[in-house]
């Protein structure tokens, strides 16, 4: 059974502290797991504020199905970033 995983990296130039940073991962961790019912963790230590690693994990008995999600989670994480002020400066999937 596979499992995809993805991880992104964000950046966030205007955030001036540690709330500016967890007001928008809190945005785009919630919108990713309602949306795309996925786990969705901060992987880095919480102490950087203008840098943060998502990673992004999803089970499925398809790998060909898990791809497709991996690639929309992966898009709209890029929009609600950008629309909270950050960008996603490096991604990449895995499948274990």
């Amino acid at each position: 059974m596979p499992i995809a995983y993805l991880t992104l990296e964000l950046r966030m130039e205007a955030a001036q502290s540690l709330k500016d940073k967890r007001q928008v991962l809190r945005s785009v961790k919630d919108r990713l797991r309602s949306h795309f019912n996925v786990s969705v963790a901060e992987l880095d230590p919480a102490d950087l504020w203008q840098r943060a690693t998502l990673g992004v994990v999803s089970i499925s008995s398809s790998r060909d199905y898990l791809d497709g999600l991996m690639h929309n989670v992966e898009r709209e994480a890029v929009r609600v970033a950008n629309n909270a002020g950050a960008d996603v400066t490096d991604s990449y999937m895995e499948f274990l």
